[in-house]
C-alpha cells in the first residue's frame, strides 16, 4: 500500500505541483485548502495520513493553528508534520522548529529535497512503530487497564527513570521515581525493554548526538518520551557511556514533549558533569507540567 500524504495548501497551482510530484514518486495524496478543511478531511478520511505537509499562511485556519490542533489530538499527534512555506526568514524557521514540527521547507523548493525529507520522516515513523510493536509483544500477555488521563490523583501512572548502559549486563536501571512499586508493570523490566528496543532500531552509533523520541505504548494505553545521550568515558567499551532518560505517562502530546525535552537536557548536563541529580525534584516538575492543561 502506498504511503498517504495530506497536503494543506491554499494556492491551487502549488498544490497541483506538489500533488503531481508526490504521485509520480509512488505516494497517494489527499489535499486540503486550509487548516479548517484539513481537520474536516481528517475526521472523515478512512485511513490516517502517514505524513502531513502544510503551508503556514492560509485563510480560516493557518498552519500554526492546524499544528496545535493536531498536536493536542491523540489520534493525529504522532503523524509527522512538515511546514512548506514562503516564510523563509531565520526567525520564522526557528519559530516553526520550536513548535516541534518535524521539518521546515521553504518555497521555492526542489522536488528531490521534498521527496528526500518525506522519505526520511516516514522511515523514522516506521522505526517508532517498530518500538511500539516490541512493547506490544512484551506486554501482550498482561491484563492491564489504564485510563489515558492525568489528574492530581494519577501520580502512580507517571514514572521518571534513568537507564545506564553497562558493558557487562546491558541496560541497567540506575534511578527512578516514584519509588513505590505501584506501576502496573515492572519498572526495571520496562526500562530495560525501552532501552533495548530503541537501540535495536536506532543502533549504538552517534548517541552523543542527543535524540528524543515520543512513542505510544498501546498495551498500557500510555505514552513514553525517551531521551538518549552519552558522555565520553574511557572505561566504557565504545569510549562513551550511553544513557537514557524516560518518562511514562497516560498522555504526552508534542507540546508537552518539547517541555520535557528541555527538562531532560538540563538533567543530561548534570549527568555529563558527573554530578548527582534529584529524580523526585524533576518528577514533580514533569508531573506538574503534564497535569496542567495545555493552553
Amino acid at each position: 500500500m502506498k504511503p498517504l500524504v495530506l497536503v494543506v495548501e491554499d494556492n491551487p497551482d502549488i498544490l497541483f505541483t506538489i500533488q503531481l510530484s508526490l504521485e509520480s514518486n509512488e505516494y497517494d495524496v489527499a489535499t486540503a485548502k486550509n487548516g479548517k478543511d484539513a481537520l474536516k478531511k481528517l475526521s472523515n478520511i478512512s485511513k490516517s495520513p502517514d505524513i502531513i505537509i502544510s503551508d503556514i499562511m492560509m485563510d480560516e485556519m493557518d498552519g500554526y493553528e492546524l499544528f496545535k490542533e493536531l498536536s493536542n489530538n491523540p489520534l493525529w499527534s504522532t503523524i509527522p508534520f512538515i511546514f512548506l512555506t514562503a516564510r523563509a526568514s531565520p526567525k520564522d524557521i526557528r519559530f516553526g522548529k520550536k513548535l516541534g514540527v518535524d521539518d521546515y521547507l521553504t518555497k521555492p523548493f526542489k522536488e528531490e529535497d521534498l521527496i528526500a525529507v518525506i522519505a526520511g520522516k516516514l522511515s523514522r515513523k516506521r522505526k517508532n512503530e517498530s518500538i511500539n510493536k516490541t512493547f506490544e509483544e512484551l506486554l501482550k500477555s498482561r491484563k492491564i487497564d489504564l485510563s489515558p488521563s492525568i489528574s492530581k490523583d494519577d501520580s502512580a501512572k507517571v514514572v521518571l527513570l534513568e537507564v545506564l548502559w553497562d558493558d557487562y549486563i546491558g541496560p541497567a536501571l540506575k534511578s527512578y521515581f516514584p519509588k513505590e512499586e505501584k506501576f502496573l508493570v515492572s519498572i526495571k523490566e520496562i526500562a530495560q525493554q525501552l532501552f533495548q528496543a530503541a537501540i535495536s532500531i536506532y543502533g549504538n552509533d552517534d548517541v552523543t548526538q542527543a535524540q528524543g523520541i515520543l512513542i505510544n505504548i498501546e498495551n498500557i494505553r500510555s505514552n513514553g518520551y525517551i531521551f538518549f545521550d552519552a558522555y565520553l568515558d574511557k572505561t566504557a567499551r565504545a569510549g562513551e557511556r550511553q544513557y537514557m532518560l524516560a518518562v511514562i505517562a497516560p498522555s504526552i502530546n508534542y507540546f508537552k514533549a518539547l517541555d520535557i525535552k528541555e527538562i531532560f537536557e538540563e538533567i543530561s548536563r548534570i549527568i555529563k558533569e558527573k554530578k548527582a541529580w534529584d529524580p523526585e525534584k524533576y518528577w514533580k516538575s514533569i508531573f506538574k507540567l503534564l497535569s496542567t492543561p495545555s493552553l
